[in-house]
C-alpha cells in the first residue's frame, strides 16, 4: 500500500513540473522582429513542444538539444539529441549550431531560451586552448568527484565557450527571454545547465579555489586555463544583458508542495524538510534515516503517520566498480540504517526518470530490504562500498522505473513513517 502511495507522490511531483503547465503562464512579450527559439537540457524538448502550442506568433527558427531518447515531436522547432552525462560529438556539433542560430540578430528580435538540467553536458564547447576530449575528461572527473552540482557548474563555466552567459552575449543586441526548469538546489538560474544565457557571479579565483578544495586533477590544458585570466565570462552587469529576462517556471519547491497536498489527501501529515539538500548520498541517507527512526520510536519531532519530503541533489564519490545512481545509493544506505525496523518505507528518485546512467528513476525500500538482500546472497554493506546499488535493488525487485518523464527538477525523496 505504501509503495503505491509513494509512487503516486512521485508522479504528482513530476506532474507539477511538466512544461505544458508552466510555459503558457510565462510567455515573454512578443517582438517587433523575429522570434528565435533555442534550448538545452533533459526537459528542453517538452519545453519546446509546450512553447509551440502556447506561442501565438511566428517562430522564425528554432533548435533545441536534449538527451538521447528524450525527443518529442515539434513542428517549427528542430530537436536534436546528444549524450548525457558525458558529452559526445553530437552535442559538440549542436552547440556550434546554437551559436550560429543566435548570430546576426537585431534589437527587434527575440531569442527564447528553454533551459533545463542536463544542459551542461549537452552543450560541450570547450574554451580556446582546450580540446573536445579535454571537456569530456573534465565532465568525467567532476561526475566522479562527489562535488555538488553548483561546484561542477562554476568550474564548467570557466572552461567553456558557450556557458556562463556567453550564448546570450552572442545573441546581442537581441532580447533574450530565458525560461528555466530548475534542477539546482536553491534555484540559482545561472547554475542551471551552467547558465548558457544567464551570466554567473562567480570568479576565476573561486573556480581555482573549488578545484583545489575538491582535489580535482583536471587535464593540463584545463589547469592552465583556470590558472590564467583568459576566456573570461561576461559579468551579470554587462550592458548586453540589460533587457533580458529570466524566469523559473518549474522547480523542486513547487513539486514538493504538490506531493505534500497529495499526501495530505491520503491521510498523512506531510513535512517538507528542504528542497535544496546536498551532500554525499550515503551521508544524507544516514541523517534522514535517524530522523525517521526518531519519529517511529518516539513520535518526535513529527507525529505519526507522516511523510517526510525533500529535494535537492545528492552526490556520489565513486569508490567502487559497481553500477548505481545517487538515488539508488541513497536508498541502499537508508535501507541499511533502518534494517529490521517496521513502519518505515521510502522512495528516492530523479524526477527526469533516469537515476545517473541507468534505466531506473530510483528505488524503493523498507525495513525488510536489507534482509531481502542478504537472502538473495547480497551483502548490502559490501554493495554500498562498491557503489553497486542498482544491481542490489534489481536483484530483489526494488528498482523504481518510470522512463523519461519530460521534466527535471532533480531528486525527489519521500519517507513514510507509520
Amino acid at each position: 500500500m505504501d509503495r503505491e502511495l509513494l509512487e503516486r507522490l512521485f508522479h504528482r511531483a513530476v506532474d507539477a513540473a511538466q512544461p505544458q503547465h508552466a510555459i503558457a503562464a510565462n510567455l515573454p512579450d512578443p517582438p517587433s522582429g523575429r522570434t528565435i527559439v533555442i534550448g538545452a537540457g533533459k526537459a528542453s524538448a517538452q519545453m519546446a513542444q509546450a512553447f509551440e502550442k502556447a506561442w501565438p506568433h511566428a517562430i522564425d527558427r528554432g533548435l533545441v538539444v536534449t538527451r538521447y531518447g528524450y525527443a518529442v515531436p515539434c513542428e517549427r522547432i528542430e530537436i536534436v539529441e546528444a549524450a548525457h552525462p558525458v558529452p559526445d560529438i553530437a552535442g559538440y556539433l549542436a552547440a556550434r549550431r546554437l551559436m550560429e542560430t543566435v548570430s546576426g540578430l537585431s534589437h527587434d528580435d527575440l531569442v527564447v531560451a528553454l533551459i533545463s538540467g542536463g544542459g551542461s553536458a549537452l552543450l560541450p564547447r570547450p574554451a580556446p586552448g582546450l580540446s573536445f576530449e579535454d571537456e569530456q575528461e573534465v565532465n568525467q572527473i567532476l561526475l566522479a568527484s562527489g562535488a555538488p552540482i553548483s561546484v561542477m557548474n562554476v568550474i564548467r563555466n570557466e572552461l567553456s565557450a558557450i556557458k556562463g552567459g556567453r550564448l546570450a552575449a552572442m545573441a546581442a543586441p537581441a532580447r533574450v527571454a530565458t525560461l528555466i526548469v530548475s534542477d539546482i538546489p536553491g534555484d540559482d538560474p545561472s547554475l542551471v545547465a551552467s547558465g548558457p544565457t544567464v551570466p554567473m557571479a562567480s570568479s576565476r579565483a573561486e573556480a581555482r579555489h573549488l578545484a583545489v578544495l575538491h582535489k580535482l586533477k583536471l587535464p593540463q590544458a584545463a589547469e592552465d586555463l583556470i590558472a590564467s585570466e583568459e576566456n573570461r565570462a561576461p559579468s551579470p552587469g554587462d550592458p548586453r544583458f540589460a533587457h533580458n529576462t529570466v524566469r523559473i517556471v518549474a522547480s523542486a519547491a513547487l513539486s514538493l508542495d504538490a506531493a505534500a497536498a497529495e499526501a495530505q489527501a491520503a491521510g498523512l501529515t506531510p513535512h517538507i524538510l528542504s528542497d535544496a539538500i546536498e551532500g554525499e548520498a550515503r551521508d544524507v541517507a544516514g541523517v534522514l534515516a535517524a530522523l525517521a527512526r526518531e519519529v517511529r520510536a518516539r513520535n518526535r519531532p513529527f507525529t505519526r503517520p507522516t511523510v517526510l519530503l525533500s529535494g535537492g541533489e545528492t552526490t556520489v564519490t565513486i569508490r567502487g566498480t559497481g553500477r548505481g545512481g545517487r538515488n539508488a545509493e541513497f536508498l541502499l544506505a537508508f535501507a541499511i540504517a533502518i534494517d529490521g525496523i517496521e513502519g518505515i518505507t521510502a522512495l528516492a528518485a530523479d524526477t527526469d526518470g533516469i537515476d545517473g546512467a541507468g534505466d531506473n528513476a530510483g528505488a524503493i525500500c523498507d525495513g525488510a530490504t536489507a534482509s531481502r538482500l542478504r537472502a538473495a546472497g547480497i551483502d548490502p554493506r559490501a554493495a554500498l562500498a562498491n557503489n553497486d546499488a542498482y544491481n542490489a535493488f534489481r536483484a530483489i525487485g526494488g528498482l523504481f522505473v518510470t522512463g523519461p518523464t519530460g521534466t527535471n527538477v532533480n531528486d525527489f525523496r519521500a519517507i513514510i513513517v507509520r
